[in-house]
């Protein structure tokens, strides 16, 4: 029993890292050029609890967790960003990096489990229950936010990817991909989303995901 509260604790703490952190980046970047709306929200503090969705970032990964899913997934609240005032102060090149932050953040934790990893390989510990959680944390970090990051790559609205899209084909004055996205509504682009994810389309997604985590992990034999 008390193995598996150390379990939980250790699988739920990255994925929370992955998530609040990712929104709080976006409110970073737009607070360097010039937005301070998360700031003004109390946004970019790291306190969990002004970040936390109940559904996102408790019921639904408790519910994965409860049914032994391979994996975590989850989301924060999204940080309020005026991405008028970030293109005023810093073009489309701006509100790129605003919509790409969080993404890069994952990918960031990704690169630090992965030395980690490396590091801390063959390393004793002083019980199996600490060498358990240590493992089953960094594991979590990459897992969590490689997926994260993938997921929040695919060009379907609201997700950062069809903002990323956007505000590139802007920076070359074409308005194709802000047209088109335009006209998706946040909850047509999740009802998208939820085909996609239920169609033989999204093994490329998790396969994409596989790629890299084998690669790390194979460095460690």
């Amino acid at each position: 029993m008390g193995w598996a509260v150390v379990v939980g604790v250790f699988k739920f703490l990255p994925l929370l890292i992955a998530i609040i952190g990712h929104e709080i980046m976006h409110g970073r970047v737009a607070y360097y050029y010039g937005d301070t709306t998360a700031k003004d929200a109390g946004r970019l503090s790291i306190n969990p609890l002004v970040h936390i969705d109940w559904v996102g970032s408790i019921i639904l990964p408790a519910f994965l967790f409860f049914v032994n899913a391979p994996f975590l997934f989850g989301w924060a609240k999204p940080v309020p960003v005026r991405m008028d005032i970030v293109i005023r102060n810093g073009g489309y090149f701006g509100a790129l990096g605003v919509s790409l932050a969080g993404i890069l953040y994952n990918l960031a934790l990704v690169l630090i489990g992965a030395v980690l990893l490396y590091l801390l390989n063959g390393v004793g510990f002083s019980s199996e229950i600490v060498a358990k959680s240590i493992w089953v944390f960094i594991y979590g970090l990459i897992l969590y936010n490689l997926v994260l990051a993938f997921f929040n790559l695919l060009p379907i609205p609201p997700l950062d990817g069809s903002q990323a899209l956007s505000y590139l084909g802007l920076m070359f004055k074409n308005d194709f991909f802000a047209r088109i996205f335009s006209k998706i509504h946040p909850a047509y682009g999740m009802i998208i989303l939820i085909i996609f994810l239920s169609t033989p389309l999204s093994n490329y997604f998790f396969m994409l995901v596989s790629l890299p985590l084998d690669w790390i992990l194979r460095g460690l034999e």
